[in-house]
């Protein structure tokens, strides 16, 4: 019985130092169950349970180790081997903050200056009349760099695995707060403040756990364009340049921009309504919809109406950059038809551009 209970002890503190860490990192089936309230409880009282633990299991393996036959010191030798193969693995290895670090440098150029291809995917930010530009490529590794923009604190970050793009203040209590990535919750990046370590979900800016849970960051209007679109519209935006010292870590994340990467997590499912197909997302107040990508993709415009607000989404040239607009004008809603340069609207013939 003794034995038994050694065995269930072992077990369950080998469990602890997986489970810590499985529910909030992509390990199979571990972003598919509401675990986040478990997961907080682990990682804020890890220690207290190594702790609590060992001091039970103290005795237990001193006996076995000194008293019991040869097979059973060669087992419980061998299962603190594993333990300790485990805990480092689970504790350095596999941990998000150990395996995605922030820009050394971080340095923002004109686009004289820069060295990122007009062509790539960027978030832009806009604030005053001064905007700066972040490369998705390279923001994606590094899942959240803090800036500043016409003298306001900014945090850009982007989700490789669900492809989403925000920008918030830091902004919490008044006070200028620092973030860490902690790992992820149903496929979403989330972020752990410095002060009350409450997690945040990036897709929204919501505290999913801890102190300040159902708080909500506040978010700064973005956009997600090529940088050629970018600069025609801020054509003296600031461009943010990849770090040097992560030139290996921003190269596997190329052909992200076009969905072309073959990983499980980030690759794109070419085809329409597919767990990783690629939607248009519109949403208005509290009703939101999403339009199939390869769709627009073939008709470059597509007309619907949201409650009380009748849209046209429309692919540039290029397909890669779109717009959503309302086509309701003085009251009047317009029918579109697609231009070589843009768009005519049939109702009174005028050309709208971009």
């Amino acid at each position: 019985m003794k034995k038994f209970l050694l065995l269930i002890g072992l077990l369950l503190i080998l469990a602890v130092e997986i489970l810590h860490v499985y529910f909030i990192m992509p390990f199979p089936g571990s972003q598919e169950s509401n675990t986040i309230d478990a997961a907080y409880f682990l990682d804020k009282n890890i220690w207290y349970i190594r702790i609590v633990f060992w001091l039970l299991l103290a005795i237990p393996l001193y006996r076995t180790l000194t008293h019991n036959k040869t097979w059973a010191k060669v087992l419980v030798a061998l299962f603190l081997v594993f333990y300790g193969i485990v805990f480092y693995a689970f504790n350095f290895k596999f941990l998000a903050d150990k395996m995605f670090y922030q820009p050394e440098h971080k340095n923002i150029v004109t686009a004289t200056e820069s060295k990122v291809d007009t062509g790539k995917l960027v978030i832009g930010v806009a604030i005053k009349g001064k905007a700066k530009a972040y490369p998705i490529e390279v923001i994606g590794y590094h899942h959240q760099v803090q800036d500043s923009l016409a003298g306001q604190p900014i945090m850009v970050t982007y989700c490789t695995v669900c492809r989403t793009g925000r920008v918030f203040s830091p902004m919490v209590n008044g006070k200028k707060e620092s973030f860490r990535l902690v790992g992820m919750d149903h496929f979403n990046a989330m972020f752990e403040d410095a002060t009350t370590k409450s997690w945040w979900r990036q897709v929204t800016g919501k505290a999913i756990s801890g102190p300040l849970k159902g708080s909500t960051l506040a978010e700064i209007p973005s956009q997600q364009s090529t940088l050629g679109a970018w600069l025609r519209e801020y054509p003296n935006s600031g461009i943010m340049q990849p770090d040097p010292g992560f030139t290996v870590k921003y190269d596997s994340l190329a052909g992200y921009d076009k969905g072309t990467l073959e990983s499980n997590l980030e690759k794109r499912d070419t085809a329409s309504w597919k767990k990783k197909s690629w939607v248009v997302g519109v949403q208005l107040k509290d009703y939101a919809k999403a339009y199939d990508w390869n769709a627009l993709v073939k008709q470059k415009i597509i007309e619907d109406s949201l409650p009380n607000m009748p849209i046209v989404i429309w692919l540039e040239k290029d397909t890669v950059n779109f717009h959503v607009y309302s086509r309701m004008i003085s009251g009047q809603t317009l029918q579109f038809i697609k231009t070589n340069d843009g768009l005519q609207d049939a109702n009174t013939q005028s050309r709208w551009n971009n």
